[in-house]
């Protein structure tokens, strides 16, 4: 496995591995699948704010995985704080992949001078939430019954790591 920094052209790999999410889990409190339309403004929004997307390939080329990140909030004091998001393809989960792809985006918050790093994770993805928890980010709130899917009501669990970074924050 090798870890790279995707471009557009692996919009339609990480797209299948999002619109998977959304029709066959609560990783995801969409109901409708994305479209490349989609993804390539996701793409613009990614580029705009110099945040990663970060993908696991296999040998053989395959997209296994892919994290990225983006603002937690749009005010200016949140400046230090991103939001991230991570996901496996059905083929490749309990491979590692996660665990390199967590460590991977921590490393490139770090090195990007962000301070705390937030997941929002359904309560009841335990994988999700073991991979975090084996990171070290903590669970700091837990929304309750805030979504709903699958004829249920979800509860949405944020985890949070701080970051030794930046070294002199400044406001502004």
């Amino acid at each position: 496995m090798k870890i790279i920094d995707c471009d557009t052209s692996y919009g339609e790999p990480i797209l299948a591995i999002l619109n998977d999410a959304i029709m066959n889990s609560t990783a995801l409190y969409d109901y409708q699948p994305r479209t490349s339309e989609t993804m390539r403004a996701w793409f613009e929004v990614k580029q705009r704010g110099n945040f990663p997307v970060i993908g696991a390939v296999s040998d053989e080329g395959e997209l296994m995985g892919f994290a990225s990140y983006g603002g937690f909030r749009p005010w200016p004091a949140y400046k230090y704080t991103v939001e991230h998001s991570l996901y496996v393809a059905e083929a490749w989960r309990r491979r590692g992949v996660g665990s390199v792809l967590l460590r991977s985006i921590i490393d490139r918050a770090v090195s990007q001078n962000y301070h705390v790093l937030i997941g929002g994770v359904d309560a009841s993805n335990a994988a999700s939430i073991a991979l975090h928890e084996r990171f070290g980010f903590e669970r700091v709130a837990t929304l309750r019954q805030v979504g709903f899917k699958f004829g249920r009501w979800l509860d949405l669990c944020f985890y949070e790591r701080t970051l030794p970074t930046p070294a002199t924050p400044v406001d502004g």
